[in-house]
């Protein structure tokens, strides 16, 4: 299991799960719905706070950053070039508009701040214990099993997939871009999603035999403190001045 950020002794990780999701929700909902600058800039910097306090290792968090980031940069390829406004500079044949411009940039600020409050709040917990945090908040218990059930045995699909990669290795499979390869990855595919079911079976019998009754219980005990209201009422307070910022023109 990869949970690189749910293990640690910062305040962030002292925090109850469901008040981290509780804030993450608002926050995301907040920034997502800003499209001012100076709202954009707070809901940033309020991003970066967390992410200091919660001590996560930089290096991994500027890697995921830079993942999605690769995915903002094709929008800065496009929207500047397509939507139509008053041209600011020029590609050769291609004219960059400002509205295109400052919406790419409002992109950017929107995913940065949104992904970074998500890495502090919420992978700064295991991903059973959110599945508890869930379903203490009132999300359907089929729901956090759909979600808990899928990330124990993505792994295992993934293994599962890499052993028949290597089995099609072993009998003189080569990957190339010729209409073979297609035709068996597109078997390995379907084989995988046959495996996928057989296992399905078995996990379900093998959890019937272990007196499952239709609910997981978690370890965790959540407990509410001062520290959580306390971090509640600052993100609440937070997102009250992005509003502001964002309707009111100080």
């Amino acid at each position: 299991m990869q949970e690189p950020f749910a293990h640690g002794a910062s305040r962030i990780h002292r925090l109850d799960p469901r008040f981290k999701i509780v804030m993450a929700t608002l926050y995301a909902f907040a920034v997502a719905l800003s499209n001012r600058f100076p709202a954009l800039f707070l809901g940033l910097a309020f991003s970066f706070v967390v992410i200091g306090i919660s001590r996560l290792p930089l290096w991994e968090v500027a890697k995921r950053v830079a993942l999605v980031n690769g995915f903002v940069l094709f929008f800065w390829l496009v929207i500047p070039f397509t939507y139509p406004g008053e041209p600011v500079f020029s590609l050769g044949p291609l004219h960059a508009t400002q509205e295109g411009v400052l919406i790419s940039a409002r992109i950017t600020l929107k995913s940065n701040a949104i992904l970074l409050a998500f890495i502090a709040l919420i992978a700064t917990s295991a991903v059973a214990t959110l599945g508890a945090a869930l379903g203490a908040l009132g999300v359907p218990q089929k729901i956090v099993y759909l979600l808990l059930l899928n990330y124990r045995y993505l792994f295992v699909m993934q293994e599962e997939f890499h052993r028949l990669v290597r089995s099609a290795a072993v009998r003189g499979f080569q990957r190339s871009t010729r209409l073979h390869t297609y035709r068996t990855f597109a078997y390995l595919v379907g084989m995988l999603f046959v495996r996928a079911s057989e296992r399905a079976e078995r996990v379900y019998m093998a959890m019937l035999c272990r007196g499952f009754k239709g609910k997981f219980h978690s370890l965790y005990e959540f407990s509410r403190s001062q520290h959580d209201i306390f971090w509640l009422s600052f993100t609440i307070t937070i997102i009250l001045g992005i509003f502001i910022l964002e309707w009111v023109h100080l």
